[in-house]
């Protein structure tokens, strides 16, 4: 039995609402090819939300340059994402999926900066969407 999510469509509303990568990150557990995404070098003043469902992923002053090619954070919003161990392509790593909707978003890995939280979010830029902050 899988498990129930706050948002739930069909795979037919999903390729509707999102573009087509989007929907291959999100639904199929894809990623996009490093350096090329939107958000990679993107550092404003806001927050990251998912593409799927616009839940509160990630707030910008958590975002850091990491050298990956993939937009890099060092904390999630508390309850936004959900921790699933993945032991594809022959790896053990952690996946992180959107608590609200269950999108693929990345993996987390454990070597951030250690002088905040020691966690890399290593994120699609593909599974986001950007919300400025109104701060001036």
């Amino acid at each position: 039995m899988s498990k129930k999510y706050t948002v739930e469509k069909t795979e037919e509303e999903w390729k509707a609402l999102l573009p087509e990568q989007s929907y291959n990150v999100l639904r199929n557990k894809g990623t996009e090819y490093p350096h090329t995404g939107e958000f990679n070098l993107h550092f404003k003043d806001g927050s990251y939300n998912c593409k799927g469902c616009n839940a509160k992923l990630f707030e910008a002053d958590h975002k850091f340059e990491s050298g990956c090619g993939w937009p890099s954070f060092d904390e999630a919003v508390e309850g936004a994402i959900e921790y699933i161990k993945d032991t594809s392509h022959g790896m053990t790593r952690v996946e992180t999926v959107c608590a609200n909707c269950g999108g693929h978003l990345g993996h987390v890995f454990d070597d951030g900066p250690q002088e905040t939280t020691g966690q890399r979010y290593c994120i699609n830029s593909a599974s986001l969407n950007f919300n400025p902050s109104l701060k001036k």
